[in-house]
């Protein structure tokens, strides 16, 4: 395994304090997401959404929808994690660049339409755990992208997920799923907790 990687992986820690007068810059935003928009989802359909929670007052608004956690005012930015719904009716659109560049061709494209909806049309349950799948991929990819641009994050499921859906204008379609704050750290955070033996969690088959 490349180093780099391995001692990223070994290195991250979730943060609860950020430093709040360290800026994260619109460029760095910005890289954020689209690396975010790397992660693997199920026929490239690539079914999520980002908002970029950074105005005091915006901030503000999140914590007190998150249940007081101080770290989404301290922290520069907090991205609102969405997974799409209906997003066996999204391949088409979402393909088309790779079937322009000559990656894929029409016919695997439609038969891939054909599957999702196969699978994914009439049934809310399917397209639900889809988007939480494709948004939990992205939000691990951000955290790994912020850690490698020096900075710090916390993956966060404690937020009212309706009034957050509301508070901040998601569409329809749209399922909040996931809060990552980020910036510098602060002192005071834990270094990596001790995760559980490898025999405890990994068997073969």
């Amino acid at each position: 395994m490349n180093k780099a990687i391995k001692d990223l992986i070994e290195s991250r820690v979730s943060a609860n304090y950020f430093d709040p007068a360290a800026p994260v810059s619109d460029e760095q935003v910005a890289e954020l997401a689209r690396l975010a928009t790397l992660a693997p989802s199920a026929y490239n359909v690539q079914n999520w959404q980002f908002v970029a929670v950074r105005s005091k007052e915006a901030r503000e608004k999140l914590r007190d929808l998150s249940f007081g956690q101080q770290k989404v005012v301290d922290a520069p930015v907090t991205f609102i994690i969405s997974g799409t719904l209906k997003a066996q009716d999204q391949i088409a659109s979402a393909l088309k660049p790779a079937v322009d560049k000559g990656i894929l061709i029409q016919p695997v494209v439609d038969s891939w339409t054909r599957m999702a909806q196969g699978s994914m049309n009439g049934d809310e349950r399917a397209q639900r755990d889809e988007a939480l799948r494709s948004a939990s991929l992205a939000a691990m990819t951000m955290i790994f992208a912020a850690e490698g641009m020096g900075l710090s994050s916390c993956a966060m499921t404690g937020f009212d997920a309706e009034a957050v859906h509301a508070a901040f204008g998601l569409g329809a379609d749209e399922v909040p799923v996931m809060l990552v704050a980020v910036g510098r750290a602060a002192q005071g955070n834990w270094p990596q907790k001790p995760r559980r033996p490898l025999d405890h969690v990994l068997r073969y088959a």
